[in-house]
């Protein structure tokens, strides 16, 4: 999975008036490269391109760069001292638009920052990562190809519009689609894909927007943990390594809609259904975990931090191979 992608919405939630309508035929679920992850909602679930060997290999490279950086592991970091501080993200929004449509106001944007730093702080009721955002820059594009079909044209919108470097968050509204909300690459990925790193999040999907249980703008807050370094709750369903985290309980299968109580895996512990890296309806989502916040820290230090690999690769390697996966 890139870092995912938030699957079909039912017809009903849907409250788009039909010119405004995303385009047909992007965003279909297990059609793109590595890297697809979904947020499931009622309809056509996805699934997930990570196999359990991939998961295991990408905290494999997480320890390992961490040790060749720090000489500590990720559960060592802050014993170490080498934790990061608080992080503030700068944030480059690149509002895509057909004309008119998907044209979005700069106090829309700061509203969906503004979750951004709401559920990343705890204020929603889970913990704080110690992640903050600012908004650096905000502009507005004209591109029919690029906001009908985003994913087609990934790499020449993010090659044409991205900045800054391996700390610095491009994120792109366009019409992703109803299949799929958003789409994200992994840090992991960075050195070897700097130009293409990035979170791409539907419009319609930003606080107030017109699809009804995915209008808080917890489309963004999702596909940006993947930008940080999490997997879904339910990777790999019941087997090991599952997500990697220690506090999210192994989880069968995604959340759909707002289900309660459930507990689908022998492991201890009920199904993180209200954790924001599962799935469901943004009605029932408020949560990371204390071990979601170290887990993105760790991976901050290794890979977007200033002064890594992944900084020299933004400065010398922008024609390297794409590896981002499209939601």
């Amino acid at each position: 999975m890139s870092g995912g992608a938030r699957e079909r919405l039912p017809a009903a939630a849907a409250r788009v008036p039909a010119e405004c309508g995303p385009g047909g035929g992007h965003g279909r679920p297990g059609a793109s490269p590595a890297g697809f992850a979904a947020r499931g909602n009622g309809g056509a679930r996805d699934r997930s391109d990570l196999s359990p060997g991939q998961v295991t290999g990408l905290l494999a490279d997480l320890g390992r760069t961490l040790g060749l950086r720090y000489g500590a592991g990720e559960r060592d970091l802050e014993r170490a001292g080498r934790e990061p501080g608080r992080i503030v993200v700068p944030v480059r929004f690149h509002v895509v638009t057909d004309g008119k449509a998907g044209r979005l106001a700069r106090s829309a944007v700061r509203r969906q920052v503004a979750t951004l730093n709401a559920a990343y702080g705890g204020e929603r009721g889970g913990a704080d990562t110690g992640v903050s955002f600012r908004l650096e820059k905000y502009g507005v594009r004209d591109n029919a190809r690029w906001f009908r079909a985003p994913q087609r044209h990934e790499r020449a919108m993010k090659e044409a519009l991205s900045g800054g470097g391996a700390g610095t968050l491009n994120l792109y509204s366009a019409a992703v689609g109803s299949d799929v909300l958003g789409f994200s690459t992994f840090p992991h990925w960075y050195r070897r894909s700097p130009k293409v790193d990035g979170v791409v999040i539907d419009y319609r999907s930003l606080p107030g927007g017109p699809y009804r249980h995915f209008d808080l703008g917890y489309t963004a807050v999702h596909e940006i943990g993947h930008w940080l370094g999490l997997f879904h709750t339910f990777e790999n369903g019941c087997e090991s390594p599952g997500d990697g985290v220690d506090d999210t309980p192994y989880e069968a299968e995604p959340a759909e809609a707002c289900p309660s109580g459930r507990d689908t895996c022998d492991q201890p512990g009920s199904d993180p259904l209200h954790n924001f890296m599962n799935y469901g309806w943004d009605d029932c989502m408020h949560e990371f975990t204390p071990g979601q916040g170290r887990r993105i820290r760790a991976a901050w230090a290794a890979y977007r931090a200033p002064g890594g690999e992944s900084e020299r690769a933004h400065r010398g390697r922008s024609g390297a191979r794409s590896v981002a996966g499209a939601r």
